[in-house]
Parts: structure tokens; sequence; C-alpha cells
């Protein structure tokens, strides 16, 4: 984070952020892998975190979230809660380019299925980001 003087205040200023496509898409002018940038680089960052358990990522054992664990509680109030707080502090404690607003977490009983809704704000920029996935057991 760059800080920028306006008016004798210093404000936190985005940078720019890169990142591999995680489709693995290939880039049709430089034959290589297609990369995201930006506002999209963060959007992936985020939903990796929230879907890598801890342990998974190699040299850094502690990164992740234990919601995968959840999905296997019964699809109760109590297990909402608990895959909402999860995200919230796995969100806040890996995630310092952004500053969480909200998240919704809602049952899809007939599936067996959580669809899950995060709000953003990617720190220096006023406009918040939205992500919106379905969280279901491996099957």
């Amino acid at each position: 984070m760059a800080l920028k003087t306006i008016s004798g205040k210093e404000v936190k200023r985005s940078r720019s952020f890169k990142d591999l496509d995680m489709n693995f898409t290939r880039n049709l002018f430089t034959d290589d892998v297609s990369s995201v940038k930006n506002d999209n680089s963060i959007k992936q960052a985020v939903k990796n975190l929230i879907l890598t358990a801890p342990g998974e990522k190699p040299f850094q054992p502690l990164k992740g979230s234990s919601v995968y664990q959840l999905l296997f509680e019964p699809l109760d109030p109590f297990t909402m809660d608990a895959i909402k707080s999860e995200i919230i502090n796995t969100i806040n404690s890996f995630e310092p380019r952004v500053t969480l607003k909200k998240v919704i977490v809602t049952p899809i009983y007939e599936n067996n299925k959580i669809n899950v809704s995060v709000e953003y704000q990617i720190i220096g920029l006023p406009i918040i980001e939205s992500i919106n996935f379905v969280l279901q057991r491996p099957e």
C-alpha cells in the first residue's frame, strides 16, 4: 500500500495487482498462461483463500480456512454461523488488501449446498466488490 498526501492528509492508495488465471487459459499473443489483474486478481485470491484448507499450501501451513470441514456438519443455523465466522476470520487474517463489508451464508436445503456472498472494499478504492459462489461437499 502506498501512502499519498492529499491536502495535508495521508491517504492509502491501492497498488496494481497481477496473478495467474486459475483456469490456466492460454494467452493468444504470448502463448503463455493468461493473467488476471487488479480487482479480478484480488477476487480470485479471496475465493481461493476461503476454499484452501490449512496445511494445503506449501510453506504456509496456517493459511486457509476450515470451511470444507464444516460442510460435513448438519445444515443448520449453527453451522451457517460457524461457516460465516470462519470466512470472516480468514479474510481478516490473511487478506490485507481488502476491508470486509459483509458475508452472507445461505443454505440450499434441496441440494445440500451453501450459497456464499462476500462483499469487500479494496483498500484505496471507493467501490465495493462482491463474490458469489456455492459450497458443496466433495463427491
